[in-house]
């Protein structure tokens, strides 16, 4: 996350770009998981705090998440019927050239008639052909990057976008570097803002503010490995007296691990939930936390200076979660275990972190230098300078 001498670094201008009374109108495409959408309606509100008459429409994929987190955040959206490749089954990608197909011709009359000045993608299924189009229809656009290993997506969209913001270094590799800017990603505000004490959090959980605790979490559907990792080591969290466990199973296992403690003890230091609705109390709460190595949450834990261990998903693109992981890892601003191994050794390794005052402390201190603030307000800057360069 370090400034390359040649990248441009993006810093938030004390006054922003004056449009001449009139509101800027932006497409924001992309979605698919809270990685994409939590940064897309950031950007989206910073936009409209700068140019509180801009019209912004979002434009993402029928069927996933973004069709009702952006509702709820106060925005439109418009569905296409585009989906990824299944490399599992086959014969499901029938119907997949139809779909884009079909997409294009829907994003090209959402673009007619809402008229966009700007277009702005974060990544997910729905991205790629509302940014193909607006380019092919002279709207220029911008790209979000959030991961160190670019997606191929955005790697294709890179050659035609006006500006491309990143949030590591070397991705020159992947971008022109007279196009990059290196911003952060965007997160949510609610997680910057929270005002409890870290007392106040351990106590809303129900356990003591004078013990450690771990909060162990997989995003809202769930992380498969570090749920077999507590499930296998509930013996080590029990004789665990003076460590506290948050357990965030996620809803897509909780029915399945309440199956399995049926038959076991629950130990009473550990507390299960499948979702916390207050992630701000829940990483205050926290001395050490487990996670997933997506972008968003990794620069999330650098802005509130949190220690973590990181367990790349093996399940995704060009295994950018391990080289998000690694990032972090190779600077000593995280631990990093392998999700082949973290069953066995992931309960082991936070135990021993959590009574490791001075590893804490270090990996605090070195997970804030890579924090890059204001993303929102920079890429809203970025944005509001395409209109006026159009």
């Amino acid at each position: 996350m370090e400034k390359k001498d040649h990248i441009k670094k993006g810093h938030s201008d004390p006054q922003p770009p004056n449009l001449g009374g009139f509101g800027i109108r932006v497409i924001i495409s992309g979605g698919g998981t809270g990685g994409h959408i939590f940064p897309a309606i950031s950007i989206a509100n910073a936009i409209r705090e700068k140019q509180p008459e801009a019209k912004i429409l979002f434009v993402g994929a029928e069927g996933r998440m973004e069709m009702q987190r952006v509702p709820a955040a106060g925005y439109d959206i418009k569905g296409l019927p585009i989906c990824g490749f299944n490399r599992e089954n086959l014969l499901k990608n029938i119907a997949l050239p139809y779909k884009m197909w079909k997409s294009d011709r829907m994003v090209r009359k959402i673009i007619r008639e809402f008229k966009p000045d700007v277009a702005v993608g974060v990544g997910g299924y729905a991205s790629y052909p509302t940014l193909k189009a607006a380019g092919s229809m002279g709207i220029p656009y911008l790209i979000q990057e959030q991961n160190s290993f670019a997606g191929k997506t955005n790697i294709i969209l890179g050659k035609k976008a006006e500006k491309i913001c990143v949030a590591y270094e070397g991705m020159e590799r992947f971008f022109p570097a007279d196009r990059m800017m290196m911003t952060g990603n965007p997160v949510r505000q609610a997680l910057l803002e929270t005002t409890v004490t870290r007392e106040e959090a351990v106590e809303s959980f129900g356990f003591d503010p004078r013990k450690k605790t771990i909060l162990l979490v997989g995003g809202s559907l769930g992380a498969r490995t570090i749920n077999e990792s507590v499930l296998r080591h509930l013996d080590l969290v029990e004789s665990s007296e003076d460590v506290q466990f948050i357990w965030q199973t996620g809803k897509y296992y909780s029915a399945q691990i309440a199956a399995e403690l049926e038959q076991k003890k629950r130990p009473e230091n550990l507390k299960i939930t499948d979702f916390i609705g207050d992630m701000g109390v829940a990483y205050k709460a926290a001395d050490l936390v487990i996670s997933r190595a997506g972008a968003s949450s990794i620069s999330e834990f650098c802005l509130i200076e949190k220690a973590v261990i990181l367990v790349p998903s093996p399940n995704v693109a060009e295994d950018h979660q391990t080289k998000n992981a690694l990032a972090l890892a190779d600077k000593d601003a995280a631990l990093y275990v392998k999700d082949a191994e973290a069953a066995d050794t992931l309960l082991e390794l936070a135990v021993k972190t959590v009574h490791d005052e001075e590893k804490l402390r270090s990996l605090r201190e070195n997970v804030l230098k890579l924090a890059l603030p204001d993303s929102a307000n920079i890429i809203a800057e970025e944005v509001i300078k395409l209109k006026i360069k159009s």
